[in-house]
């Protein structure tokens, strides 16, 4: 009888142990973090990307940041959804490329401005300008406008309106030094800068191609400006909760304080 009983009581407990060892080794499911994909363009703004990456995975939002050196790829694949988001624009380039190529953009929120300027390897300040020298300018609509604009202000030219957004050369009214002024992609500014008198750059690309905020401009832009750097979405997405995250982490303290000590004046906090 006791063989017995001591044979019952061992059976209880390697049964009871081996319920204690199956609850032990149940784990809970790994839970993966929810992917963004973000097209942008080199400097500053995949530099802000990955500041924030490892903030935005301690939220479950696994960032993916896509480099792109244009300014037309990143809003066609956000309207592809290739892309869930971008960051390289302003608002007026936005809506104007929205309705040129159909596409509902909307902007989820102000990170930064990038205050154009008037660079040069040649002269050191705009009454420098001789009779026939060439400027180089963008040749989208908002920022060849916004150069024009931006000449006006430095009585380079004279604009018919300048307060139009999208004003072109044909607004021009006066030109008294017969300034030849020539239109190319944003991209390719740059490096022509040393083939012509002056270019006016877009920060982003003057930042890329190493020229000095201080030592290479002649004119900056007023940073009151309305070329606010965005993140821009496909309208309709604008309220999920991965985007919520992602422009919290942009407007935090740590972004601002990165942007006025990395930058020095050529990139401003707009928050």
């Amino acid at each position: 009888m006791k063989k017995i009983l001591l044979g019952l009581i061992t059976t209880l407990f390697l049964v009871a142990c081996g319920e204690k060892n199956d609850k032990t080794a149940i784990t809970t499911p790994e839970v993966k973090n929810e992917k963004l994909i973000i097209g942008a363009t080199p400097i500053p703004h995949q530099e802000i990307l990955e500041l924030i990456k490892d903030d935005l995975k301690s939220q479950g939002v696994e960032l993916e940041i896509k480099q792109f050196n244009d300014y037309i790829q990143p809003n066609k694949l956000v309207g592809t959804k290739e892309l869930d988001a971008n960051f390289f624009q302003h608002i007026p380039y936005m809506e104007t490329f929205g309705k040129e190529n159909n596409l509902e953009l909307v902007s989820i929120g102000s990170v930064h401005v990038e205050p154009m300027a008037i660079y040069s390897k040649k002269i050191k300040n705009v009454n420098e300008f001789k009779d026939g020298d060439t400027i180089l300018i963008p040749n989208d609509p908002t920022n060849g406008g916004r150069a024009l604009i931006l000449l006006d202000k430095a009585g380079v030219i004279k604009l018919n309106d300048n307060k139009n957004l999208l004003a072109t050369t044909k607004d021009i009214i006066e030109n008294p030094k017969n300034i030849k002024i020539t239109q190319l992609a944003p991209e390719q500014l740059a490096p022509r800068l040393e083939e012509v008198t002056a270019a006016i750059i877009n920060a982003n690309y003057a930042l890329d191609a190493k020229l000095s905020f201080k030592e290479d401009t002649i004119l900056i832009e007023d940073k009151e400006s309305p070329y606010v750097n965005i993140v821009t979405v496909l309208k309709g997405r604008e309220g999920e909760e991965k985007f919520k995250k992602l422009i919290k982490a942009l407007q935090s303290e740590k972004v601002k304080k990165y942007i006025e000590e990395k930058y020095s004046g050529s990139v401003v906090p707009a928050f």
